[in-house]
């Protein structure tokens, strides 16, 4: 498995002499790409010291993580259960219907119902009712995902000012800044409106797996472009554009969203001449399909 880097290359960075590389961490895995296998990895291997046989997750109808724990169990050997929010629609649209290919079994409860996946007795009785599974949260995210991601930091043999990323619950970011132990500058661009709730579940995450707090991060919040999965017609134009000059594919929810952030700032002057900046593609290209089929957009 491997993520190369690969330099882009635009009017604007040589402009404000800068250069721009994306690390192509959706050419990780054709089913586990990107930030999913990173946060999968460690997790794998405790459940399998734990002699765990079942994987037991939880996301929405069009869930990265869903359709990449469910091609983990496949490719590994585990049964795997996902808990889905919300009600059964047929036919499967296709993030869930790849997920049932691969052996998942889907299970519905409603948004109510959902809201209780971290608490204590709420995973107890999933515990008891599958007989024991290795149960991973929302997004992956917790301490050996974070692990993983930090291996994304040693997997950069480059020098560079600024490391960009989007991010979703948080873990990745969290990984990244762990890896980075205080160097360089990292901006992360949450996916979701009002993401600056962020900031605080990221220093939980970091501190929860190596005690400590760094400073040289922050979060850019003004690209979310409506909310988690919502997009605009200037953000899919610039998809669009991206990917016929670069031959990178980007999806909606996370990639576009960060890339369209970064060359905006690159527009605003944001980033000082001279520097190198390398911005993390985390995969997501399974939900593609999903907004093609949804929105009837050309993505």
């Amino acid at each position: 498995m491997e993520a190369p880097l690969q330099q882009l290359h635009h009017p604007l960075l040589k402009e404000q002499n800068l250069e721009l590389w994306i690390k192509r961490e959706d050419l990780l895995h054709p089913a586990i790409s990107g930030n999913k296998w990173r946060k999968l990895k460690y997790n794998l291997q405790e459940a399998k010291r734990q002699q765990k046989s079942t994987l037991l997750t939880f996301g929405g109808a069009y869930s990265n993580h869903i359709a990449a724990v469910a091609a983990a169990g496949e490719e590994f050997g585990f049964r795997t259960i996902g808990i889905i929010r919300g009600i059964e629609h047929l036919p499967l649209n296709p993030t869930l219907h790849l997920a049932a290919a691969q052996g998942m079994e889907l299970h519905y409860v409603a948004r109510e119902v959902y809201r209780r996946k971290s608490e204590a007795d709420f995973l107890q009785a999933l515990s008891q009712q599958f007989q024991e599974p290795y149960i991973l949260p929302e997004g992956g995210t917790n301490s050996l995902a974070v692990k993983g991601c930090t291996e994304i930091i040693t997997d950069i043999a480059l020098e560079y000012d600024y490391l960009c990323c989007a991010s979703g619950t948080g873990g990745t970011l969290a990984g990244l800044i762990a890896g980075l132990e205080g160097e360089k500058q990292v901006l992360g661009f949450p996916a979701l409106k009002g993401g600056d709730f962020l900031q605080q579940e990221i220093e939980e995450l970091i501190r929860n797996y190596n005690g400590k707090q760094y400073f040289n991060w922050q979060l850019i919040t003004d690209y979310h472009f409506g909310g988690y999965a919502k997009v605009k017609p200037e953000l899919l134009a610039f998809m669009q554009e991206f990917t016929k000059q670069h031959q990178v594919p980007l999806d909606p929810v996370y990639t576009g969203k960060m890339m369209f952030g970064v060359f905006d700032l690159l527009r605003k002057g944001y980033f000082a001449s001279g520097s190198r900046l390398v911005a993390v593609h985390t995969g997501g290209l399974q939900g593609k399909a999903g907004f093609r089929e949804r929105l009837g957009l050309k993505v």
